[in-house]
């Protein structure tokens, strides 16, 4: 292991629960009906993916751009004045890889202005080398391209990358970019599954990355 790249949503933060509102108040703006299970899919993805398939699935009349332009406002305007805690074990862990000097990076679906609000809001900026938005690249999860692209600017192989990640289209994109993949079993992303990772815990606080 010469890297580790972190999930931001769900695993440095317990996002999953606020986008889920933000999902689907958007939706209700445009009286437009989903349900919880509707989203539980699209953990992980990035927005225009999410209402891609949104649009593809219910056929509604409006442009996905005036929909995205919605909803960029919400996540904005809820995650800059968001008081919150990083998810339990994120910060000893992130320590530990500093105090070993083994680089890591955030690979996120979310925009990068967002990222950097969260991680600058914890205190968290120093840990982290680099920083790759799914903005960033042609495909989101599950396509492995945000990992690739991460393990391309580390200077690092992707076979030495491990990836944490908490959704299912995440550990499908690690594990196709030839990466090791721990999956974090967060209640609060929905019922995930994330068989296809090599390890799966239940608390950060489990995971030991020294033995990789």
């Amino acid at each position: 292991m010469k890297a580790v790249i972190f999930d931001l949503d769900g695993v440095i933060i317990d996002s999953e629960p606020l986008y889920l509102r933000i999902n689907i108040k958007t939706l209700n703006h445009y009286d437009i009906k989903a349900s919880e299970e509707d989203f539980n899919q699209f953990v992980g993805m990035t927005d225009v993916g999410v209402f891609t398939t949104l649009k593809e699935k219910y056929q509604f009349p409006y442009t996905i751009e005036e929909m995205l332009a919605y909803h960029s406002e919400l996540v904005w305007d809820t995650f800059n004045h968001l008081e919150a805690e990083p998810i339990e074990g994120i910060r000893n862990l992130l320590q530990t890889l500093k105090d070993h000097h083994i680089p890591t990076a955030v690979a996120s679906s979310s925009p990068k202005k967002i990222i950097n609000v969260i991680l600058s809001k914890f205190e968290l900026d120093d840990y982290f080398k680099l920083i790759v938005s799914g903005q960033e690249v042609s495909h989101g999860k599950p396509a492995p391209d945000i990992f690739l692209e991460t393990a391309k600017r580390l200077h690092v192989a992707p076979a030495d990358c491990v990836v944490i990640e908490d959704s299912k289209n995440g550990t499908i994109a690690a594990k196709k970019a030839g990466m090791e993949c721990i999956g974090f079993q967060n209640l609060n992303s929905g019922n995930q599954d994330l068989s296809i990772a090599d390890v799966i815990v239940d608390s950060i606080a489990e995971i030991n990355l020294l033995n990789f």
